[in-house]
């Protein structure tokens, strides 16, 4: 039988040829408003459903949590989908959104999938196992590659490289004053792709993700984490919640950035 492993990198490349086709065809594309305000578009969905489809086919027992339908299914396995993460960049022809798939089994993240569809790369990880990037050929992948973070540089904040999801003109006033304190002390690095796996890289040091829901973390946490990295919550929660999220590459840098992040040790509202 096919591995979750490699079940989830052929629901999110499957996944990733439906964007695909979405992406080239913007002028075209409807969009709409969910009612948070958010922007969402017939792709979301119809990534949704083809990733839905492959894994109903493979694990018809399963659960699947998708930011598009909800849950359906019930049992101790949840896969658990964002079908596009960074819908806004999508909209907008930035090359920089994400097709998100996940396994949750007994409430921890044992499969982590990242498909840049648009750059053409994959990132992936399988609890204990460690964590891959390859490129993206078609249906199939090439230049398999181990990743990890930066372990040379000193677990210092000052000097390390911060990004903050999401970019700044996203931002809304109460997230710049959270993420400030952090700023001010670290330099400030754009990202290319999601800045959570250039930390599973080892191109960056530090991330803070100001909002987000559990299919926006459970692929990129596991990544980052068997990368060598380490992910939580503000509130101190190290499985993937709603609210705002750091990733790091190091449990001593993550320590001292939270530290100035959550002082109090509360949760900060941040929107």
């Amino acid at each position: 039988m096919e591995s979750d492993l490699l079940l989830a990198r052929r629901a999110a490349l499957a996944g990733a040829t439906v964007g695909m086709r979405y992406f080239v065809a913007l002028a075209q594309l409807p969009q709409q408003l969910k009612p948070d305000g958010s922007v969402v578009t017939a792709a979301d969905r119809a990534v949704e459903a083809a990733i839905r489809e492959v894994l109903a086919a493979a694990r018809p027992g399963d659960a699947v949590l998708g930011e598009e339908e909800g849950q359906t299914g019930h049992g101790g396995r949840r896969w658990i989908v964002d079908p596009i993460d960074g819908t806004a960049l999508f909209v907008a022809g930035d090359n920089r959104w994400l097709v998100l798939v996940a396994l949750e089994e007994a409430g921890e993240i044992v499969v982590g999938v990242a498909a840049v569809p648009a750059q053409g790369r994959i990132w992936w990880a399988q609890r204990g196992d460690g964590a891959f990037e390859a490129d993206i050929s078609g249906s199939s992948l090439t230049n398999e590659r181990r990743i990890a973070v930066d372990r040379d540089s000193p677990d210092e904040l000052p000097g390390s490289r911060l990004s903050v999801i999401p970019t700044d003109p996203e931002l809304s006033q109460a997230e710049r004053e959270f993420v400030a304190p952090l700023g001010a002390v670290t330099l400030a690095v754009p990202w290319s792709t999601h800045a959570a796996l250039l930390v599973a890289r080892g191109q960056l040091d530090l991330v803070v993700q100001t909002r987000g829901q559990v299919w926006d973390y459970a692929a990129t946490s596991l990544i980052v984490e068997e990368a060598g990295g380490c992910f939580g919550g503000l509130d101190g929660q190290v499985r993937p919640t709603p609210g705002p999220a750091l990733f790091a590459r190091s449990a001593a840098l993550h320590a001292s950035a939270l530290r100035i992040l959550n002082p109090g040790g509360d949760r900060p509202t941040t929107t």
